[in-house]
């Protein structure tokens, strides 16, 4: 599948270390991001090992006969391992964790795989869709009905991962399968990106900057705009994209 992406990564205004990571395949076969926790050292360490876990196990293992589903599963349990034996190893940083979500364009395929509150969204045409789904209370919450969006939005609680890698209960990934056609706007992101911004200023901007590069820098220049009170993260895929 053919498509351009550029990613970008920026501490905010209030914190001194950047505790989100991000990797993209130069062949633009897969892409990670990666929002870590537990204090500074702790929280930039576990972001660091998933994403180094992760591309490391895709890169060994994409040419088996392991279905995709399955791959990025085991990529992303590899990445919780490896940050559960760090953890064991450093006892100071026993509290880290990450986020993590992955996009995989494999046999022709459209995979996702995440954890924790780091999204994808797809543009298609002017419709922004978020495409996970985040594993916090308060999203929780909003499924069962005792929130609303708005509420959502600034509920105390926002922050509460029910899920992330760093935990010893970690046993399933959310994997699926999501559609993509030619024009189609890809957007990883931490929640650095989407505390700052609404969909609506999100999509604004992936519709009027056609450049991933461009399209990236100003993102997170909105968010800090906007605040920058977090880590800020995004990667953007354009897919079947032609060269300008």
């Amino acid at each position: 599948m053919k498509c351009l992406f550029s990613g970008l990564t920026d501490p905010g205004l209030l914190r001194s270390v950047n505790q989100d990571d991000y990797y993209i395949d130069p062949d633009g076969r897969f892409f990670i991001v990666a929002d870590g926790m537990g204090g500074h050292a702790g929280g930039q360490e576990a972001s660091r090992i998933a994403t180094e876990s992760i591309q490391l196990y895709l890169l060994n293992q994409w040419a088996s006969s392991e279905e995709t589903p399955k791959l990025l599963e085991n990529a992303l349990l590899q990445a919780n391992r490896a940050i559960l034996q760090d953890q064991a190893t450093h006892p100071e940083r026993s509290d880290m964790g990450t986020t993590a979500v992955v996009v995989a364009f494999r046999n022709g395929e459209s995979w996702c795989a995440h954890i924790g509150d780091s999204r994808l969204y797809r543009l298609r045409g002017a419709k922004l869709e978020q495409i996970t789904e985040d594993h916090t209370w308060v999203a929780r919450a909003m499924k069962v009905g005792d929130l609303t969006a708005d509420q959502a939005r600034v509920h105390p609680w926002r922050h509460i991962l029910s899920k992330c890698l760093g935990r010893e209960d970690v046993r399933h990934i959310d994997v699926q399968m999501f559609e993509v056609k030619a024009s189609d706007r890809l957007l990883l992101c931490s929640d650095g990106l989407t505390e700052e911004l609404s969909d609506h200023l999100i999509a604004s901007h992936l519709k009027t900057i056609r450049a991933c590069d461009k399209a990236a820098m100003a993102l997170v220049k909105a968010a800090k705009d906007n605040g920058g009170r977090d880590n800020i993260t995004v990667v953007i895929v354009a897919v079947d994209a032609q060269r300008r």
